[in-house]
């Protein structure tokens, strides 16, 4: 007997809830067979069997809500018919023209990464028929922060795949099957004989998740009616919250987004469909307008002294650390200090709580050809500025390489966006929810200043802070950001900790 438990469900998850389950006592199951489906506020996890058998009870019930760990159901021993037989179960004279078609084995989407809960097939690298190994990467799937490949779980050959470049995935999700072994029947046969369609399911056949129904429910809206990215066309939370968000009228007498009509475009204009990337990162980016309380406060900051400070020892530091001293890694420690002292800056918010973190896990943006990403430099209050460079520069060759993993770009405490490489004179920067706070720097510029009643040509730049009112204060803002500019005028103040 095997014990069917809640897996990790991903970074501050600690509870889901249960969806649907996928099979029923009595059923014999293949190993890596999805049993049942979790749903979390962040993301929907498929539970697969670990083993092959037969399940022998289920001890979670839909609608039930379990913690890590807890017991969801129990797998007991058992043998299958082989697959070809019940493909071929139907036919009067099986087609012996056909080669023997192994047990397929499923493939699904990876996680995603904290608070990722779709991304878009960009593209398949392999092709039905193709043989593949394990772990070979058979797809790309883009999601707002990061392109994830599919690996082959298992070494055969490609024989179905279940959804199309440019569809909408979950994490959890059925994309492809694969044949163990080699041995491959055409992919007609076996829709001819098992009498199966890879369709989607119609919408009122559908299962409908809890947190699905919580949101349609609170926004007054059907929930058969929510168009869905997820398998089989099911709707997500992500789904629901924006159809809800879409159907809720401005003002009594608005029209809902989703009924207004596409307006008519001219000789010379053009119309092309958003991506299922970027409707992502738009619906992300208004959310955090929507959900957080986001002011932003400027100020300017002499950059005469770190500019001296790096070129007298820009050659030594080179040589002795393998790196070269940028001005980011003053940044970086100048945020570090000011958290220290705001700490309101560095939390973020929990339902009614607040989480204030005394770790310093930085954010750096990072443009690549695919747009802008967000790799995390961890525990920058334990490294140099030669530390901080050095991983900066790690994470750089990663992104416009494309090796970025989840892990690197999940746990951000605060980010830190440098505009200024591009041009830009001033901004207000956007929050990466959860976080509280982020700095915007913007180009260096010489302009006249007046210094001790003297009108003097200075470097300077703007920066900008945007952050959360409901748990920054305009005081304690306004503070960071002196605090930044004054270990940035007078970089000794980072070697004395003051």
């Amino acid at each position: 007997m095997t014990d069917i438990i809640v897996p990790v469900l991903g970074e501050s998850v600690t509870e889901a809830t249960v969806g649907q389950w996928l099979k029923s006592p009595g059923d014999f199951v293949n190993k890596d067979d999805v049993l049942v489906e979790l749903e979390t506020d962040k993301v929907a996890v498929e539970v697969s069997a670990a083993e092959s058998g037969t399940l022998s009870e289920v001890v979670a019930g839909v609608g039930e809500t379990v913690e890590i760990g807890a017991l969801l159901g129990r797998l007991g021993t058992g043998k299958a018919a082989p697959l070809a037989a019940k493909i071929t179960a139907g036919s009067e004279e099986p087609d012996t023209s056909e080669r023997r078609l192994g047990v397929a084995v499923d493939v699904s989407v990876p996680s995603m990464g904290e608070s990722v809960s779709e991304g878009m097939v960009s593209a398949f690298l392999k092709q039905v028929g193709d043989t593949v190994r394990k772990d070979e990467s058979i797809a790309e799937i883009e999601t707002d922060k990061v392109a994830l490949e599919v690996p082959a779980t298992s070494d055969g050959v490609l024989s179905e795949w279940l959804i199309s470049e440019g569809d909408g995935v979950t994490p959890g999700a059925i994309i492809a099957r694969i044949t163990p072994g080699g041995n491959l029947a055409p992919v007609s046969a076996i829709q001819k004989t098992s009498g199966q369609t890879t369709g989607a399911i119609p919408a009122a056949e559908r299962p409908v998740a809890p947190s699905v129904r919580r949101v349609a429910a609170e926004g007054g809206v059907d929930p058969a009616r929510i168009p869905g990215t997820g398998r089989d066309g099911r709707a997500t939370k992500a789904d629901a919250m924006a159809y809800v968000n879409k159907a809720t009228p401005a003002a009594p007498d608005a029209v809902p987004a989703a009924a207004k009509p596409s307006r008519e475009i001219g000789p010379r204009e053009e119309r092309v469909r958003m991506t299922r990337l970027r409707q992502t990162i738009a619906r992300r980016l208004k959310e955090a307008q929507d959900t957080a309380a986001m002011l932003t406060t400027f100020n300017d900051v002499d950059m005469t002294a770190v500019m001296a400070l790096r070129k007298a020892h820009k050659d030594a530091f080179y040589e002795k650390h393998g790196v070269k001293l940028g001005f980011m890694g003053f940044f970086t420690k100048a945020v570090v200090s000011a958290l220290k002292e705001i700490p309101a800056v560095n939390a973020e918010i929990d339902g009614a709580d607040i989480i204030y973190k005394n770790h310093y896990d930085i954010g750096v943006a990072v443009g690549t050809e695919k747009g802008l990403v967000v790799p995390v430099i961890r525990d920058c209050d334990e490294l140099s500025i030669a530390g901080v460079e050095g991983e900066i520069a790690n994470m750089g060759r990663k992104a416009r390489d494309g090796n970025l993993s989840i892990a690197d770009m999940q746990g951000g405490t605060f980010t830190i966006s440098n505009g200024g490489v591009y041009g830009s004179l001033m901004s207000t920067p956007i929050l990466n929810p959860p976080q509280s706070g982020v700095l915007g720097m913007h180009r260096i510029e010489q302009r006249p200043m007046a210094i001790n009643g003297e009108v003097k040509i200075r470097p300077m730049m703007y920066l900008a802070l945007s952050y959360d009112h409901r748990i920054v204060d305009g005081k304690e803002a306004v503070t960071f950001l002196v605090r930044v500019k004054e270990a940035l005028e007078d970089p000794q103040r980072l070697l004395l900790d003051i």
